[in-house]
């Protein structure tokens, strides 16, 4: 075959691909190929023919002996392309983004429309497998050649926006690199804007801020950001709810934080992150109560800020509201989810916070859950104050051995630290080892001299020591008023002051006065609220004793508060209202179903009205719950008396007498039954009876 007629098999070839016989073009082609087995146009027509006839591998394969014998030539690079676009097969993603960029190359300096084509469909390639670091790459070619080829400033802005628009849905998975691009898109889109200030304008710049706020790294660059925005747009509060969000989240309370709080809150006194910022001034003035109240009032606005749950359980632990704060803990754990970075930190410092309540609360679970929660801390194991309060968890659960040997290994690694000597006091504390206690609780005051939980276990050292100790004035009591003074909070220091002042001192006015104070700080706390109405009974004051029970009462709910309802009933009963003191009564009973002093009380108040059937009942449920009440029993046998079952109530009275020979009320209702019984004989002409 002449080179002539390889020419006209070409165009015969062409022809018939035009008409769309495609077997006959095969024909055409291999004719060519068996006179000249490297023609470059009769591969490309093959690979052409074989994509139609539905032979992927005879036309791969034919594109790429083309693309092998002229690398630079465009004919088969776009047939390749033409048929991997058109393929199914979900493999071949990957050799059409190399073909698209071959393409790229081949049109750089020819036709700029079709490069511009194909870096759309590279693009939109690469968005699909989720590529995102290849997204940005391509585009900002094609951004910088639209520059080079000067284009408006209009298009290139709506460029940069096409940028942010392809990578915005990528931040979570993105790589720093990538982030960086983006922010540079943003950047140059928000510069690039024609009408500012304006409200495209103005949503960009939110879009952008909301972009930074998910890179912890960028701070300068976010806080930057949002000082430009606001002078921009300076009735907007968008930008500086992020600015003071950022700043809490951060930790940073510098001056300029606290100045965006309070600009925040002039612009809306309802801001949450602006109510969370003045929290958190609260707590640095050791305003502890209003930061709590700021706090949580903030959360309820903004609920997805772990620093502030964790700002809000530190104010509740310094009020001593142990179960608040670790609520507020595993709220901040819940929000923080799985931490990477700088949330890291705030994990550990909110499980630390958490390990503390859980300690604070005292019993052996809480005291497991505090263990698990220190074994999450990132490198607990080289923080001496984490140590130290495994330590104390390891006590609260009884295992002496582990906390002890934490105590000793904390003593020697760090003998100036105030928390090793105060483990090894609250060891010998629980041991009662009280000289030894002595010893490790004035080490710990000597480092730390106001922490008012050491001057309160000195002085209960003191208070338990001996009768010499707790009565001297320099020892417990003065060891208690510290503790007081160092810590106005702390509600079961003035129980203990009260006690000194009830059980040493004998002045009740005072001891009433400590009593009323624990109960206000802490309402969970029984033996104050008892004691400061039992005080306030005794010294006549009535109606403080009943505004206390109110108060309680007035918030329990139908299974809490037992002993104020109890205490209330009795008063009732008392000042000779059984009605009132049988509700109460009965509230007690719902609290503890079990507890035979309600019950006993419950019987006394329907005797009291006169409802001896249900007296009777529950005297008895009393004396079945404790079978040593002799009071209920001997109760019940009056109840039967006055009912005129005589014979019950002296089988009842005689029972009593058998191990109580001399137990007046038994002998006089036996005497008043048989005198009863003589009488009735009497009537009955019974004389000899």
């Amino acid at each position: 075959m002449s080179n002539k007629e390889v020419k006209a098999a070409l165009k015969s070839a062409r022809d018939a691909i035009r008409n769309k016989e495609y077997k006959e073009a095969l024909k055409h082609c291999k004719a060519v190929l068996k006179q000249e087995k490297n023609n470059y146009n009769a591969w490309v027509f093959i690979g052409l023919a074989a994509a139609e006839l539905e032979q992927p591998d005879q036309a791969k394969g034919a594109y790429k002996k083309a693309i092998e014998l002229e690398p630079n030539q465009l004919l088969a690079w776009q047939g390749l392309a033409n048929f991997y676009e058109k393929s199914s097969q979900p493999d071949v993603k990957g050799d059409l983004a190399d073909v698209y960029e071959k393409l790229l190359q081949l049109y750089e300096s020819g036709d700029k429309q079709k490069w511009c084509d194909v870096c759309n469909k590279l693009v939109e390639l690469y968005r699909q497998e989720k590529k995102y670091l290849e997204v940005a790459e391509t585009w900002q070619k094609l951004i910088q050649r639209k520059q080079e080829e000067g284009a408006e400033k209009a298009e290139l802005h709506q460029l940069w926006k096409k940028m942010i628009q392809l990578l915005k849905d990528s931040t979570e998975s993105q790589d720093n690199k990538t982030g960086q691009l983006l922010l540079s898109a943003f950047e140059h889109a928000v510069e690039s804007a024609d009408t500012v200030p304006g409200e495209d304008h103005q949503n960009l710049y939110k879009s952008f801020i909301q972009c930074l706020s998910k890179f912890p790294h960028e701070a300068a660059r976010l806080e930057k950001a949002c000082n430009d925005m606001m002078a921009l747009y300076p009735t907007v509060i968008y930008p500086l709810e992020v600015l003071c969000l950022h700043f809490i989240q951060s930790g940073t309370l510098s001056e300029e934080a606290l100045e965006c709080f309070s600009r925040l809150l002039e612009m809306d006194e309802s801001s949450g992150p602006g109510i969370i910022g003045s929290g958190i001034k609260f707590l640095q003035e050791k305003k502890y109560m209003e930061a709590v109240k700021s706090l949580t009032e903030g959360l309820q606005k903004t609920s997805q800020c772990p620093a502030a749950w964790h700002y809000l359980a530190e104010a509740q632990m310094k009020i001593h509201k142990h179960r608040d704060a670790l609520q507020s803990c595993n709220q901040a754990l819940d929000v923080l989810g799985t931490p990477e970075g700088p949330s890291l930190r705030w994990k550990n410092l909110i499980l630390q916070v958490k390990a503390e309540a859980l300690i604070k609360i005292g019993d052996a679970d809480s005291a497991e859950e505090a263990i698990k929660a220190l074994e999450q801390i990132v490198d607990a194991s080289s923080d001496p104050v984490v140590l130290a309060i495994r330590g104390q968890a390891y006590l609260n659960k009884g295992l002496m051995d582990q906390a002890s040997k934490i105590s000793q290994d904390l003593l020697l690694s760090h003998p100036d630290l105030a928390e090793s000597h105060a483990l090894e006091g609250f060891i010998h504390y629980s041991q009662k080892d009280y000289e030894q206690a002595e010893r490790s609780f004035l080490n710990a005051i000597e480092r730390k001299a106001e922490t008012a939980e050491y001057h309160l276990y000195l002085g209960l050292t003191y208070w338990f020591m001996s009768d010499e100790t707790k009565k001297d004035k320099g020892k417990a009591l003065t060891q208690f008023l510290k503790a007081a003074k160092f810590d106005i909070y702390l509600g079961s220091v003035f129980r203990y002051i009260g006690n000194y002042y009830r059980d040493v001192a004998a002045d009740t006015s005072r001891a009433r006065g400590c009593y009323k104070k624990a109960f206000e700080l802490d309402e969970t706390d029984e033996e104050s609220g008892a004691a400061a109405v039992q005080l306030s009974m005794e010294l006549g004051d009535m109606d403080t004793a009943l505004s206390i029970l109110n108060r309680v009462t007035g918030k329990a709910s139908t299974v809490t508060g037992k002993w104020a309802w109890l205490c209330r009933g009795l008063y009732y009963l008392r000042t000779e209202q059984p009605f009132q003191a049988v509700a109460d009564f009965q509230a007690a009973i719902r609290a503890d179903p079990k507890d035979s002093n309600c019950w006993e009380c419950l019987g006394e108040a329907y005797f009291s009205r006169g409802s001896y059937s249900t007296a009777l009942k529950s005297f008895r449920k009393a004396s079945e719950l404790n079978p040593g009440l002799t009071y209920s029993i001997c109760k019940a046998a009056t109840v039967e008396q006055i009912q005129g079952k005589y014979a019950a109530a002296i089988a009842t009275y005689q029972q009593i007498l058998k191990d109580k020979e001399d137990y007046v009320p038994a002998l006089k209702g036996l005497g008043e039954c048989y005198l009863q019984l003589a009488r009735s004989a009497l009537g009955d002409y019974f004389d000899r009876k």
